[in-house]
């Protein structure tokens, strides 16, 4: 039951921090939050770029990762797996 309601208390505070992430990449990657938006004025060029503005995407996929681990987990303590 404790690793039940960690697991969800992880997902829920992980998909609440998505977008502060995604607001933060943006800012660190552009010069100021709305040039995300259209411009082409980044600060963050190449290959450092493109793994900034992957962060939140690896970010989901932990939140993602987390709640297989959770059904995972609460398959094999019913028996069901």
């Amino acid at each position: 039951m404790g690793n039940l309601l960690g697991g969800f208390i992880v997902i829920v505070v992980g998909v609440n921090l998505i977008a502060p992430i995604s607001d933060g990449v943006a800012i660190a990657r552009y010069q100021n939050g709305s040039a995300a938006l259209g411009s082409n004025t980044s600060l963050v060029n190449g290959a450092a770029g493109t793994i900034l503005g992957l962060t939140p995407l690896f970010f989901a996929l932990g939140i993602m990762a987390a709640g297989v681990a959770l059904t995972v987990g609460g398959l094999k303590n019913a028996g069901v797996m």
